[in-house]
């Protein structure tokens, strides 16, 4: 099985973390290659030492993230396939976070997994939460449909599709209000409280900005990698519920909007500034 799947283990804010999101955001617009010595630049620009980055960067190499390789006498790294397919499946969620209709269809996922592959069973529960699923009862998960391909493609990872039946439906009928059911199939607390922390930490980082406003410099790219940490796992344990299913108050639109004025603000003076640094040509970091 591949632990790059749901490389969601280190902590935001963390020297791995950020590691892991400069990589996300930039070693592939360097044409899939970045000498160690250009990743500690980077680095460097976020506060981190280079002895710590390297320290990182062996954490990320046994996760499978990345490979050593040297060009041109350069040492430096490349990703891996399962990172590769991990990033380009991230962009889609971090990007463009799920938000369902009240008539969006549903995926129920039932397994029964025998005690002999109880670890198994523990890996299908934990990667079934980080991408945002529900859970009905132990061997009963709920997620928007969309999330079908992902479920289909952790169960084949951990060849555990001949235990597991896949239902789509409509809207749960449940016997007390939708909002009471969903509190009780996942915890909404925490999710909420994942985006309040965001807005607290970012909310500052767009007061009076724009595009045009913010120049190409470190203290630009720092905010826009940290906001980028911060902010990619919201989208895998936010399913994008709809209204009925949420509190009163709920804050993932406030959470989502500010990101993208972020992202608005902040993108190409951050790639700008990876240019400059590096001299290579970077493309933005936005899909």
């Amino acid at each position: 099985m591949s632990a790059v799947l749901d490389d969601m283990d280190s902590r935001p804010g963390s020297t791995t973390s950020l590691l892991r999101t400069v990589i996300g955001l930039y070693l592939r617009e360097a044409g899939g290659w970045m000498s160690a010595k250009d990743i500690v630049v980077l680095m460097e620009a976020l506060g981190t030492s280079g002895t710590v980055t390297r320290t990182a960067l062996g954490r990320l190499r046994k996760k499978d993230v990345v490979l050593q390789e040297t060009r041109d006498g350069l040492p430096g790294f490349t990703l891996t396939e399962g990172a590769a397919t991990m990033l380009a499946r991230g962009d889609r969620r971090i990007y463009n976070p799920i938000s369902m209709s009240p008539s969006d269809p549903w995926c129920l996922v039932s397994f029964s997994i025998p005690e002999t592959e109880r670890e198994k069973r523990h890996q299908l529960r934990r990667r079934l939460h980080w991408i945002g699923c529900g859970t009905v009862a132990a061997g009963l998960w709920i997620c928007p449909d969309t999330l079908r391909g992902e479920v289909e493609e952790i169960l084949n990872d951990l060849e555990l599709r001949g235990m597991a039946t896949l239902f789509v439906s409509q809207t749960p009928l449940v016997g007390g209000t939708l909002r009471d059911a969903a509190s009780v199939w996942w915890d909404l607390d925490s999710v909420a409280e994942l985006h309040k922390d965001f807005i607290r930490q970012h909310g500052a980082a767009v007061l009076g900005e724009d595009s045009a406003g913010v120049e190409p410099t470190a203290q630009a790219f720092a905010t826009f990698v940290q906001c980028i940490d911060r902010w990619r796992i919201i989208p895998y344990l936010d399913p994008g519920l709809p209204a009925t299913f949420l509190p009163k108050n709920w804050p993932g639109a406030e959470g989502t909007a500010l990101f993208k004025r972020i992202m608005d603000a902040y993108a190409q003076p951050s790639s700008e500034f990876v240019r400059r640094t590096l001299g290579s040509d970077v493309a933005v970091a936005a899909p």
